[in-house]
């Protein structure tokens, strides 16, 4: 397990630093390192894969393991086709050890500024730490921080309201009426999970019905199906995914989730990505997960949703996602658009921000793991560059 004794390592005067000790930025440190650049990955946890330890017991990539090894490891086959999130962590601490990566851990970056010669990168670190780097990687993830909507009445609401990332197993939820919020992957199947694991009654609220497919179809995984679809118009792709669904997933519409009516990667251009059907399709069909309409607001110790209904379920879990978080450290640096995403991503920089890379900070449908790979080896490319050429 990495700590924050080094390796030997290639030796410059002002290393590379990689924000984030997961799958990205572990990544683009290995990538870096095979082309003779010294990287030295912050983390501010005591462990690398922070973000995965704290996902759901149940959760299993939606990718296959052999579209989502990491740049010089392959995933071992042991791991099976679906890899656990246990597996992704084992995974993880290999890849460190197997490509003797530089980390340090128990150090958080509080803010970027450039350096005094306008050379490089100055970072502000926990405990009054000030290192200085030839370019800084921006890898701290796109499930940063927990977002949970300011719902009228939700600070004031006395039943138990949660964010899904505390979410575990269903253990604690035997035998109660449990409300899940948000129909994106991560709440389809914290919705099965609490069926499956004897909760009383599961209800899901879905304000824009989303696209379900199938994870795989004859063996042919939904994966492989997105990157090719990412080659392709978006409007072709739209109107071949509509039969298909029509073939492949049930309309459900009278169980209260209808198709939607919007195309597919119309969808997965706004930012939506698929849903991958983990036994949702099933659990709605025979009615053991119960759709309802959004969420609008707390009063009066119920629920109250977008179309009138008051209920009052034991638990709300609400799988509303995340926020980057970038703000605080790059904020004034002018590298962000108006939702707090980098402007530009892999082996672009911002024209006003030379040596700043940005990895993970979009949802591919292609597979997060697999985009991660290719970035870091682009990402690795233009920094050697860039070093090779001030030299």
């Amino acid at each position: 397990m990495p700590d924050s004794t080094p390796p030997p390592a290639p030796q410059q005067e002002r290393p590379v630093y990689v924000i984030g000790g997961g799958p990205g930025g572990l990544s683009v440190a290995a990538a870096l390192r095979a082309r003779g650049v010294r990287a030295v990955v912050l983390e501010k946890s005591d462990r690398v894969g922070a973000s995965w330890r704290t996902h759901y017991d149940r959760l299993h990539l939606h990718t296959t393991r052999r579209l989502s090894a990491l740049p010089g490891l392959a995933i071992p086959r042991a791991f099976g086709r679906w890899v656990s999130r246990d597996n992704v962590l084992r995974y993880l601490e290999k890849y460190a050890d197997f490509h003797q990566l530089e980390i340090v851990t128990g150090v958080e970056v509080s803010r970027l500024e450039r350096t005094a010669d306008g050379k490089g990168w100055l970072l502000h670190a926990t405990g009054g730490r000030e290192l200085t780097g030839s370019a800084v990687v921006i890898a701290t993830g796109y499930n940063h921080t927990p977002h949970l909507p300011s719902w009228p009445g939700r600070d004031t609401y006395a039943g138990e309201l949660l964010h899904a990332s505390t979410y575990r197993n269903p253990r604690p939820y035997e035998g109660k009426d449990v409300l899940v919020v948000g129909v994106g992957n991560t709440g389809a199947e914290i919705a099965v999970d609490l069926i499956d694991g004897g909760a009383a009654r599961v209800r899901l609220a879905v304000r824009t019905a989303p696209h379900i497919v199938r994870r795989t179809t004859a063996g042919w995984p939904a994966q492989r199906s997105a990157i090719l679809c990412r080659r392709l118009p978006v409007r072709l792709v739209d109107r071949l995914a509509g039969p298909i669904a029509k073939i492949s997933v049930p309309d459900l519409t009278a169980r209260g989730l209808p198709r939607p009516d919007s195309g597919l990667y119309s969808r997965v251009r706004e930012g939506a990505i698929p849903v991958q059907d983990v036994g949702l399709i099933d659990a709605v069909r025979r009615g053991r997960v119960g759709p309802v309409a959004a969420v609008e607001s707390f009063e009066d110790g119920k629920v109250v949703l977008a179309d009138g209904t008051r209920i009052g379920p034991d638990v709300v879990i609400a799988a509303t996602g995340y926020r980057r978080a970038l703000e605080p450290l790059l904020g004034d640096l002018g590298v962000l658009d108006e939702k707090g995403a980098p402007l530009v991503q892999g082996a672009h920089t911002p024209e006003s921000a030379p040596g700043l890379y940005f990895t993970g900070f979009t949802n591919p449908i292609s597979g997060m793991l697999r985009e991660l790979a290719r970035d870091a080896e682009k990402i690795a490319k233009a920094v050697a560059r860039t070093q090779d050429a001030a030299r």
